[in-house]
């Protein structure tokens, strides 16, 4: 049966053949859209470029495709849904537990740095910790990550989520002793070592860019009122809502949008609730072979292994 919601993945097939896919039986099987409609480009960020007439067409093709035509996914190798955004933009200190633990005042505007395409990896990947160069700070940071869909520029808040592809998971790792132990403090540094970005598995398709919906009212999904978890090692450190957010969805991709075009496929970071390794007492690091999983309600679950290297 079809997910409530359309979810795309960037995956890889038996063959080494690339293609975009659909998820379906709770996330079990997938469908390989490129196999059955030769127009749905096997690049994902080829495909947002083609905005919502080829969202609609993926849409058709699952609805008309689905019975017969799914496989079980571990067959295929789920990749980062997009590892080319021309900008990975991060939103910092955006929800008011964070701030607070991090005894850091609630900003009045959004905070924004930026990580790298060299940062992005998907899920089941390592994150590699490069020890030589780093102390034993190595912090975890569950966030919703908004992907754009359409070229955005000097949008209100009220249009905003009209410009929007999807939404999928990310995990902003970060380095704290780069981060804020440096001459001058070094939040982009500290945050853009490889392998710092995983995102994933899938893109939630935005209902509104959707004709029919995919056979959900589009006030079904509510990005600013999501529930948000990290595990490491099964433990809950994270578990928040996306209601807690400083700036929601809309006032953060309006901001931006002031002061540069966003484009199809442009990922945000925005930002991580409470409950980071930095905010505990004592604080609480990841080490080699930790398995932490980021969960975003309605969109999946994210794993990945740190490794030393």
């Amino acid at each position: 049966m079809p997910s409530r919601f359309l979810k795309l993945v960037n995956m890889e097939l038996s063959n080494g053949t690339k293609s975009i896919g659909a998820l379906v039986e709770n996330d079990r099987k997938v469908v390989d859209l490129c196999a059955l409609e030769p127009n749905i480009p096997r690049d994902m960020k080829s495909f947002l470029n083609g905005g919502m007439k080829l969202l609609n067409l993926a849409s058709h093709t699952l609805n008309q495709n689905i019975s017969t035509n799914s496989i079980e996914i571990s067959q295929v190798r789920v990749k980062a849904p997009i590892y080319d955004p021309e900008k990975i933009i991060c939103i910092g200190l955006n929800y008011k537990e964070h701030a607070i633990e991090t005894k850091m005042p609630f900003p009045s505007e959004p905070i924004v740095f930026s990580k790298y395409s060299n940062c992005i990896v998907g899920p089941n990947d390592n994150i590699l910790a490069p020890r030589s160069i780093l102390k034993d700070e190595l912090d975890y940071e569950v966030e919703l990550v908004v992907v754009m869909g359409r070229e955005a520029r000097n949008v209100s808040k009220e249009e905003a989520l009209e410009f929007v592809a999807g939404y999928t998971v990310g995990n902003d790792v970060s380095a704290r002793d780069w981060q804020l132990k440096r001459s001058g403090t070094q939040w982009m540094l500290g945050k853009t070592f490889d392998t710092f970005a995983p995102i994933g598995p899938a893109i939630l398709v935005n209902p509104l860019m959707l004709a029919n919906n995919s056979g959900a009212c589009a006030n079904d999904f509510d990005p600013n009122s999501l529930n948000v978890k990290c595990t490491v090692n099964g433990n809950v450190l994270q578990n928040s809502n996306t209601k807690e957010f400083i700036f929601n969805i809309q006032e953060v991709i309006s901001h931006l949008s002031k002061v540069m075009t966003l484009k199809p496929g442009d990922i945000i970071f925005t930002g991580t609730p409470s409950g980071v390794g930095l905010g505990k007492s004592p604080p609480v690091y990841l080490k080699n072979g930790d398995i932490v999983t980021c969960e975003i309600e309605n969109i999946g679950q994210l794993v990945n292994k740190v490794k030393d290297i």
